[in-house]
């Protein structure tokens, strides 16, 4: 359990923010942690779930920062599954 900055990014916004995550995190926390800074502030929020990509592959909701192998400043993407 270790504290992870992590680059986050939502579609439909134009600021990548730096975002701490823990490194035990559930990916769907991760999802909220990145959507919290662009969700009903610049992207309208949707009644989807999110989901996390990183390096281009969509991650599994159970899987943790440390369990995948997330690194300090990588570049995670929260989308909403289903939006097109």
């Amino acid at each position: 359990m270790a504290p992870l900055p992590v680059q986050g990014w939502f579609p439909g916004d134009f600021v990548v923010h730096l975002t701490m995550v823990d490194s035990d995190d559930t990916m769907d926390a991760v999802a909220a942690k990145i959507a919290v800074h662009s969700v009903n502030r610049r992207v309208p929020a949707q009644d989807l779930p999110m989901r996390v990509r990183w390096k281009g592959q969509v991650l599994p909701t159970d899987a943790t920062p440390a369990s995948v192998g997330v690194e300090a400043l990588d570049c995670l993407e929260a989308f909403y599954q289903g939006s097109s």
